[in-house]
């Protein structure tokens, strides 16, 4: 289909705001949230070694003036979440006062991903805020990288969801929309993305960002890979909504010109100048990813 889109983070100059933990494949800075409050850029990114090296160990938030030089605040662990893991979280002011964090967290020893929160009054009281599971999943479906908003219709997450029904294919990915009128209690909508046999996105398809469009249409940003074998090195599409699903746009994904050529987890901030600043995880050349931004 044709779409006329608005700005997106296309690979051009980005500026490196968290790099790496290290050198490398499998070290990885980025999965990131952001949000413009307070007078002030707010960050949360989950910080990934190697496998061998115990995945999604932590994740920060962190605070700029400029949206460029970030300064962390509050770190939670995983140990204290007892999961294997962490992936995406999701960093919301809350309506009335307070923020939110939206955890995305591994099941130990096995394929299964739950979604968890902790809300406290500042940013930096959030590693002892308080807790409240905000999906478990089930036997069926790992849950994570949740794309939380909060407008005049509501609350509303993009849920990436992976099937565990078939051993060995629990990389598949889709997109579900749920409601909420507190933010941790949801309803599923029901599935709104999904990848295109054939495609670039074939083996899945997850919301990464909600744009603004032109005569208010929804546009988003999303991840996507073609195989099993691109699993952590997704590229970039947008799509936009149709009253009842999301629809890709046509054409080639988004990608790093370097390494893996992963462009992922892309998040947007719209700022007062009517520009958007983008925060995006990057492939760089020896493997590793950084955290990058781009205005537009």
């Amino acid at each position: 289909m044709s779409l006329r889109a608005p700005a997106v983070p296309t690979y051009d100059d980005p500026r490196v705001v968290v790099p790496a933990p290290a050198a490398g494949a499998g070290n990885w800075a980025g999965a990131a949230s952001a949000v413009l409050a307070e007078g002030a850029f707010w960050l949360a990114y989950r910080v990934r070694r190697p496998l061998d090296e115990g995945r999604g160990v932590s994740v920060v938030v962190a605070r700029s003036e400029d949206g460029e030089s970030f300064a962390p605040v509050a770190e939670v662990h995983r140990d204290a979440f007892g999961c294997e893991s962490f992936e995406r979280p999701a960093l919301v002011p809350l309506p009335d006062g307070g923020w939110r964090l939206y955890l995305s967290c591994a099941t130990p020893g096995s394929k299964h991903w739950w979604v968890d929160s902790l809300t406290a009054a500042t940013p930096a009281a959030l590693p002892e805020g308080r807790r409240q599971v905000v999906h478990a999943g089930d036997e069926a479906t790992g849950v994570k990288d949740p794309v939380v908003t909060h407008g005049p219709e509501g609350w509303r997450m993009w849920l990436c969801c992976h099937p565990l029904t078939e051993p060995g294919h629990e990389d598949r990915m889709t997109t579900r929309l749920l409601a909420s009128e507190d933010g941790l209690e949801w309803v599923d909508r029901g599935e709104v993305l999904a990848g295109r046999p054939g495609a670039w996105d074939a083996r899945g398809a997850r919301v990464t960002a909600v744009l603004p469009g032109g005569n208010g249409t929804l546009v988003v940003l999303y991840d996507g890979r073609a195989d099993a074998a691109s699993n952590w090195f997704e590229t970039t599409g947008i799509a936009t909504w149709d009253g009842h699903r999301l629809v890709a746009a046509d054409g080639p994904p988004i990608a790093s010109p370097h390494g893996d050529g992963a462009w992922r987890y892309a998040c947007a901030v719209p700022l007062p100048d009517g520009r958007t600043r983008f925060y995006v995880e990057a492939a760089r050349a020896d493997g590793a990813h950084d955290l990058v931004t781009v205005v537009r």
